[in-house]
């Protein structure tokens, strides 16, 4: 990887694989030479993507080995279909079986809506996959910091991982901001208000409120320094994390369910100056951060 600053945001999914894995350790599985793409975009009259969307494979990271996926946000939003489900999964029970963790950079507006079931099985497959993998002991890290950001079914398996990483610039939510705005009207969500946007699915919030655990820059190099840190998190999914889980969840609905909007719940968490806060450097916020955020026993 390079010591120049590159910017997570703006890099594809093969940049940022290069970016966190030791150079020339990378061996994509079910590559573009494999042409396998999706069945269904033809009839739609849609372009497909010879990796339909994602790469997947192995690789070393400080001389260990791991497994690596990354969602291309390019491609229809990195949106999951068949095919691009089915490398995922597999993916994922090869960790298991291998006992190799993995590193998932999502960059996804959730399910096409031309693959409609067919991508619906695939996430709730990627979820039991993930899990799976989880109680084997498998670490399953997420890095989140793309155009695209973390919608939909990819919401859901983030909220699924070990360890979720995230930048100002990722977003994590299951309904996005136009279909909020579509389903509700534009009184109680205006998707054109990126502040708002970014205020309530943005990465400082997931933060401060336990849904991400690891704020970085939009930078590569910081986005691979947290993997690293993640790596060497402990490990496993059993009875008492679900139960503590559950338990959080609770008590989030209970201390900020009559919160009118993310400032609100800034306040209630202790903060004085909640305003202050989308205008923050990375490092101030990461101070504030570490004082104030709910603590996330996986809940997400």
């Amino acid at each position: 990887m390079s010591n120049l600053h590159q910017s997570w945001y703006e890099a594809g999914a093969r940049e940022r694989i290069a970016a966190l894995v030791d150079t020339g350790s990378f061996t994509e599985y079910v590559g573009p030479e494999r042409r396998e793409t999706s069945p269904h975009l033809g009839i739609f009259d849609l372009p497909a993507q010879f990796d339909d969307g994602i790469v997947v494979g192995a690789a070393t990271v400080d001389g260990t080995p791991i497994l690596i996926a990354a969602q291309e946000g390019r491609f229809m939003g990195g949106a999951f279909g068949e095919v691009h489900g089915a490398k995922l999964t597999g993916l994922l029970r090869a960790a298991k079986a291998l006992n190799r963790d993995v590193v998932i950079a999502f960059d996804t507006g959730g399910v096409r809506l031309q693959e409609a079931n067919a991508g619906e099985i695939a996430i709730a497959e990627i979820m039991r996959a993930v899990t799976e993998a989880r109680i084997a002991g498998v670490r399953v890290v997420g890095l989140i910091g793309g155009r695209a950001g973390c919608y939909g079914g990819g919401g859901l398996i983030a909220g699924c991982c070990s360890t979720l990483i995230i930048s100002e610039q990722g977003r994590i939510s299951v309904t996005g901001p136009e279909v909020i705005e579509t389903n509700k009207g534009v009184e109680e969500f205006d998707s054109r208000d990126r502040a708002l946007v970014w205020r309530t699915m943005g990465g400082k919030h997931r933060t401060l409120i336990g849904g991400a655990d690891l704020f970085v820059d939009d930078d590569a190099a910081a986005f691979r320094a947290a993997m690293l840190a993640a790596l060497g998190r402990p490990t496993g999914l059993d009875l008492d994390r679900l139960t503590a889980e559950q338990d959080r969840l609770e008590r989030r609905i209970a201390r900020f369910g009559d919160a009118a909007g993310a400032t609100d719940i800034w306040r209630t968490l202790g903060i004085d100056d909640p305003q202050a806060i989308p205008d923050m450097s990375s490092a101030a916020f990461a101070t504030l951060a570490a004082q104030y955020r709910e603590s996330a026993d996986d809940a997400r």
